[in-house]
């Protein structure tokens, strides 16, 4: 083999390697910018639940299933609910978060948390743990079914218990510390732990300790910052839908990662004119050399914050300082605005998916409640150079979505692919908005598309899963019916793709193979 030869090969080793790199998917979303792409590659464009073709494995879950999967240091976190017990000793109502072991899906521990008692809408009934994890090192943090944010120890109790936090008994049955009215007779006392347990180093109650009033549940991705976690809080209406209980709630707070202390929190007087909830997690923008915490709040503005740049003293917490603002519905009612409730024409917006932050451009999806509100949504592109002014003078394009929209966009090689609740997933130019196609799933989507490896990956809460080329021409790589509900986002990682329904989780692997596959369950 003479030289040139021999640099041909070498050339075509390490692009043969760099198209077959992997990575950890340790949080929701791409790295800060919470884009839904992956630079996994050499993915499947097809697999089988039911003869197990590149299936590596599959666990069960608990039958109620909203996290999406997150995959960092050799294992894998979802959150779940409880009616299919791991312990015979944790069983009823509970909020599961498991942690499995990426090659086999193997248990290695769970955190199991008592669902709160007081009011149905402040913990859903078996709905579980929706939140997913963010993972740092040999730290999992986690906002759980009680409105707690929980740092855990990857290893679990398998190491000891580290602390400060020494109390997990006491955790996994926090009733006792409850009004007798609202104490289940059953549980009364703290429970001992076992080696499936997770370990807890710290937990922040953020409706005891922030003034938050949790609504349905939980669903918060929380984003990491140097030495601090922002953390999306929940807090929403009370079980009439037409009420703010806590008007000074922040929908916004920041957390020493170390200790779990309160630093810093919104004081934009957002809680009055939330119509819902608020479900939407932070991002991070980086413009001119300068770090913004940017965030969607549940009355449907999305504004930019100056991150905390260091502890305030003892006992003292700031005030996150606002940058600018961007209202994705500005002719809306900003007053009274539950008189709107089941109002399906007109109210106020909201957003619960993720800003999308790439260079100076932000893409965010929001309109009408789903539940309460308007059918009309859009996906804006919007122009954050233009901060003077920005809801007005921002937007470089809207595009109207057939309904209402739960997603976060996925932004890739020039084109944008965001989800609506009409079953339809849209592929539009991201430099003009134009669409390019339409493709009408069987189910109502919840979930956000996932890119990678040139694919668009997205499942349907009836069920069936579609693979499509992630090109201007649409192509319908796969089809498959999962036949049962998925709420839960896909995650690409480590050359593996992870599907959530709610009773399952697949890892999907090309040229795997499941010796024994079983018949997919749809409780």
């Amino acid at each position: 083999m003479n030289y040139r030869s021999a640099a041909h090969a070498l050339a075509a080793i390490l692009s043969l390697c760099m198209l077959s790199s992997a990575a950890d998917q340790p949080q929701w979303g791409a790295a800060w910018t919470r884009n839904m792409v992956s630079e996994e590659k050499g993915l499947p464009s097809s697999f089988n639940p039911e003869t197990g073709e590149n299936i590596k494995w599959v666990v069960p879950l608990g039958g109620q299933t909203h996290s999406t999967p997150i995959v960092a240091g050799g294992r894998v976190y979802i959150g779940t609910s409880n009616s299919e017990p791991r312990d015979p000793t944790r069983v009823g109502d509970r909020g599961i978060f498991l942690c499995l072991d990426e090659n086999d899906g193997r248990l290695l521990w769970q955190l199991v948390v008592p669902k709160r008692t007081e009011d149905d809408y402040f913990d859903w009934p078996k709905t579980g743990i929706s939140s997913p994890a963010t993972i740092e090192g040999e730290r999992a943090y986690l906002v759980d079914n009680r409105g707690e944010v929980i740092c855990l120890d990857v290893q679990g109790l398998a190491n000891g218990n580290d602390g400060p936090f020494k109390d997990e008994g006491a955790h996994l049955t926090p009733h006792a510390a409850l009004p007798p009215e609202f104490k289940p007779a059953s549980v009364t006392t703290p429970s001992e732990t076992n080696p499936l347990d997770a370990d807890i180093l710290w937990a922040f109650d953020m409706p005891a300790e922030a003034g938050v009033w949790p609504h349905d549940g939980a669903h918060s991705s929380i984003l990491i910052l140097g030495d601090y976690l922002y953390v999306n809080t929940g807090t929403g209406v009370d079980n009439s839908h037409r009420a703010i209980r806590t008007p000074d709630a922040p929908s916004l707070i920041v957390l020493e990662k170390a200790t779990g202390r309160l630093v810093a929190r919104d004081r934009e007087q957002i809680a009055p004119i939330i119509f819902h909830s608020t479900w939407s997690s932070p991002a991070l923008a980086k413009l001119d050399g300068r770090d913004l915490i940017v965030f969607a709040g549940g009355d449907g503005v999305v504004r930019a914050f100056e991150p905390v740049t260091k502890s305030p003293a003892p006992g003292e917490v700031l005030t996150l300082k606002k940058v600018w603002a961007y209202d994705i519905d500005p002719n809306a009612p900003k007053e009274e605005v539950h008189r709107f409730t089941n109002n399906k024409q007109q109210g106020p917006s909201d957003i619960y998916g993720m800003p999308v932050v790439l260079g100076t451009r932000m893409f965010v999806a929001g309109g009408g409640d789903l539940w309460w509100g308007k059918n009309e949504a859009w996906l804006k592109c919007i122009d954050l150079t233009k901060t003077k002014d920005l809801t007005h003078t921002g937007e470089i394009w809207s595009y109207p979505l057939d309904k209402h929209t739960m997603s976060t966009a996925a932004v890739w090689e020039g084109l944008v692919f965001v989800t609506d609740t009409s079953r339809n997933i849209h592929c539009l130019d991201a430099e003009t908005g134009k669409p390019y196609w339409t493709h009408k799933m069987k189910g109502e989507v919840w979930a956000s598309p996932m890119v990678a490896d040139g694919k668009v990956y997205i499942g349907t809460r009836k069920g069936d899963f579609s693979i499509l080329a992630a090109s201007k021409e649409k192509q319908v790589l796969a089809s498959v019916d999962f036949k049962d509900y998925i709420s839960a986002t896909t995650t690409a990682a480590n050359g593996v793709i992870y599907i959530a329904t709610m009773n399952n989780l697949f890892a999907i692997q090309q040229g795997a193979q499941l010796k024994s596959p079983k018949a997919v369950s749809s409780k």
